[in-house]
């Protein structure tokens, strides 16, 4: 037994590894378009409201596609899920790229309004089924750890994992923010035509990580040959043995509808999750350009400031996590309040900065604000994942991201829609600090929340 005990510890810090860079892969491959978008811009004639709406309708299939995704995922092999997905998801990414190839060939030519009109549906399309694609990552990954970390130390667990989020955005906008700056620069300010390698390096990363998953991503314990966790006593996993999965009268207690769907508590979640998700996608995806016409930042500056945001994300999650299983015995809302106060303050310093001021201090609001909002990103997961218990992990997950991805109605085509009209960044940018506002209220609403739902 001391031997399965170890193999189980080494395969559950495995497991942590692997899904940490499974899941940043699939960052390279959706966190590139906001680098890309001044070229296409340049380039292509591209408006911003077209390249909000890709973003706006790549999110709303993304959630879409978590919330189909996930109960699928919770009958499916998670293994065989994440890497499926990934694959093709970097063919997406390949054929996006290929985006003018393809629109010349349907519209005969490559130039014109025909051509434009065949480009932006061409690249819509590719951007729309690489959103569906990206919703086999997160569920599996979730599974994985509900299946390999007992309740009392996920929010730990689950924190380091949730580092990938970070790592993947803020290495892809950096190694994007170099390649937009080659070659001979445009009328923008960006390289010509070197928006196309935003999609065929992270691509071409993605290809070689498929093949290190392949060998080393483990599955369930079951899958492994190992015990799982409700009879795992011996090396004081804690987890109850009951989690509604021996007999007919506990698998209709423990239905999908009462932990989840009908669940007021995760209604509640899910309404953390638009405005915590709305916040980041903000920054995330219109930093750059708000940062290069709003602030007189480069492109490459505007790199570095949001790869800040994203390792500053990093501290801030980890933090989270130790402090919900520290301080907040599990009630991961009551960190996550003081957190979103946090973001709203930091996003007001950098808004208040006049343009054209030191670099350090564009960097230093925005990694505030980052370190505040990835805690509420990740426990917000966590605390969906706690209440729905791990035979519904997947379906928790998904049911959440309807709201976390419903959030790029305005985070994507609302912010350039608002900035177009308005004529800056103003409004929008002041709508975001509002939503995080918003997003502290509804957590102090939750301060009361049971920190799990097993034993119910």
């Amino acid at each position: 037994m001391a031997t399965t005990g170890r193999r189980f510890l080494r395969m559950q810090r495995r497991m942590l590894v692997t899904t940490i860079i499974g899941y940043t892969l699939f960052y390279f491959l959706r966190k590139n378009l906001s680098l890309a978008m001044p070229g296409l811009a340049q380039d292509c004639g591209i408006t911003k409201s077209s390249l909000g709406l890709f973003l706006t309708i790549h999110g709303v299939v993304y959630g879409l596609g978590k919330f189909v995704v996930g109960p699928i995922s919770d009958r499916s092999s998670p293994r065989r899920f994440l890497m499926g997905g990934l694959a093709l998801a970097t063919a997406a990414n390949v054929v996006f790229g290929f985006g003018p190839v393809l629109a010349a060939l349907v519209s005969g030519g490559a130039t014109g309004a025909a051509f434009t009109t065949a480009l932006v549906t061409v690249l819509g399309s590719a951007w729309v089924v690489n959103g569906l694609l990206q919703a086999s990552g997160n569920p599996p990954c979730l599974k994985l750890l509900s299946h390999w970390v007992p309740p009392e130390r996920l929010a730990t667990k689950l924190a380091i994992w949730n580092s990938s989020h970070s790592i993947g955005a803020g290495l892809v906008t950096v190694l994007c923010g170099y390649i937009m700056g080659l070659g001979a620069l445009g009328p923008d300010g960006v390289g010509v035509g070197m928006w196309r390698w935003c999609f065929f390096a992270p691509a071409i990363i993605a290809a070689a990580g498929l093949v290190l998953l392949f060998f080393t991503l483990p599955g369930t314990p079951e899958e492994e040959g190992l015990e799982g966790l409700a009879g795992r006593d011996s090396i004081g996993s804690g987890c109850p043995k009951d989690d509604g999965t021996d007999g007919k009268s506990s698998e209709i207690a423990d239905s999908a509808s009462r932990r989840v769907y009908f669940n007021p508590v995760i209604w509640m979640i899910g309404v953390c999750c638009f405005m915590v998700y709305l916040t980041r996608f903000a920054i995330l995806d219109w930093g750059p350009m708000l940062m290069k016409e709003a602030k007189g930042v480069s492109l490459a500056g505007a790199g570095w400031t949001v790869a800040c945001f994203e390792i500053a994300g990093i501290l801030g999650t980890l933090f989270s996590g130790w402090a919900t299983d520290r301080w907040a015995g599990g009630r991961a809302p009551r960190v996550c309040l003081f957190m979103m106060l946090g973001a709203a303050v930091c996003m007001g310093a950098f808004w208040l900065m006049p343009p054209k001021s030191p670099i350090l201090l564009y960097v230093a609001a925005l990694s505030g604000a980052g370190f505040c909002v990835y805690g509420p990103q990740a426990m917000t997961g966590l605390t969906a994942v706690n209440l729905a218990t791990k035979r519904f992990a997947g379906t928790a997950v998904g049911f959440t991201s309807l709201f976390s991805y419903g959030s790029v109605l305005f985070s994507g085509w609302g912010m350039g829609f608002l900035s177009e009209r308005t004529g800056g960044w103003t409004v929008p940018f002041v709508a975001v600090i509002c939503a995080a506002l918003v997003g502290a209220v509804f957590f102090a609403l939750l301060w009361n929340a049971r920190p799990n739902g097993y034993g119910d």
